[in-house]
């Protein structure tokens, strides 16, 4: 019979967990505080469950992903053969979403989280005495007008239709106050959910560094990484999603249009290759349930777990029903 691949994540955050439950991470700035864990054992559920019983004719993979948080590691397993060694006609992926009611389910057709780059900026001048900068070539001014221009990126050079997101997270520069630095350094991310979108904020972070820079004789180097594409769902894949999240919850309990997010996630990478959807499952609204993702003091919440493993059960026997 067919083949089909059910991913889920096994990492954690480099952040401090605050939620002082008994089985709170042990180890520091290690914490699952996007819910891996319990993805995890929903997917090994479901293993279990459908290595015991008879109930499907065909092959399901079940693909147990490293470094999905920051490094990617879902590219990492296409680029070395992911789907040449494990054929399969469709792959699937589900996460937790807090703020959505413990249990409801969710998903939607085309892009559904955005893609995630990531930049740095060193911009290079001339140093000197903070009492006599016409002797220096400033970089942190430089660092300033370039940021407030960077903005304009999306305020104004992108269409009001579309999304996109620049931040910039991180500047540094100087270790002292009478003292002008030689240089300045500036790291962030972009979002967009559409790749003429994506290109464009990409080529204008560079045009502007530059011009802007080179208008004030500092030297500017901007490095950049597409790490995370977007996730796009497929429209038949999305069908077969919705119908075994209504066997699993009920028509009343299911967002058929579930909302974009402008978080990443590296399943974008099998789905760039294979055709398939990712969902989402309520963790909750509240107390540590309803925590943010990459909070300290999220908590997954363990009552969705056997929703999960049979959601993950029903969509094997649709796929691959027992001839």
């Amino acid at each position: 019979g067919p083949s089909i691949g059910l991913r889920a994540e096994m990492d954690a955050l480099e952040l401090r967990e605050g939620t002082a439950l008994p089985y709170a991470s042990r180890y520091p700035m290690r914490m699952h505080a996007c819910g891996h864990d319990g993805h995890a054992v929903m997917l090994l559920g479901a293993a279990q469950y459908l290595a015991e019983r008879v109930g499907f004719r065909g092959t399901v993979h079940f693909i147990f992903q490293p470094a999905e948080e920051n490094l990617a590691g879902g590219k990492l397993m296409v680029d070395e053969g992911l789907f040449g060694r494990f054929p399969m006609m469709a792959v699937f992926g589900l996460h937790n979403r807090p703020g959505l009611e413990a249990g409801l389910m969710g998903v939607r057709t085309g892009p559904v989280m955005a893609c995630a780059d990531f930049f740095e900026l060193r911009l290079t001048g001339v140093g000197g005495h903070a009492a006599y900068p016409h002797t220096a070539k400033d970089p942190i001014v430089v660092a300033a007008q370039i940021i407030s221009a960077w903005q304009s990126l999306v305020s104004r050079g992108t269409d009001p239709l579309q999304s996109g997101v620049v931040s910039v997270t991180r500047i540094q520069g100087g270790h002292t106050t009478n003292v002008i630095p030689a240089e300045v350094s500036l790291a962030g991310t972009v979002r967009a959910f559409r790749e003429d979108v994506r290109l464009g904020l990409e080529t204008g972070l560079r045009r502007l560094a530059e011009s802007i820079a080179a208008a004030q004789d500092v030297r500017a180097e901007l490095a950049y990484e597409r790490r995370y594409r977007a996730t796009v769902n497929s429209e038949t894949e999305v069908q077969y999603v919705l119908e075994a999240m209504e066997r699993t919850v009920g028509a009343q309990r299911l967002c058929r249009d579930l909302a974009l997010s402008m978080g990443a996630e590296d399943f974008g990478w099998l789905l760039e290759r294979c055709p398939g959807a990712y969902g989402v499952i309520g963790n909750g609204t509240e107390g540590s349930h309803g925590r943010p993702l990459h909070n300290p003091e999220y908590d997954f919440n363990d009552a969705v777990i056997p929703i999960g493993v049979r959601y993950w059960v029903n969509l094997v026997r649709q796929l691959l029903p027992d001839c």
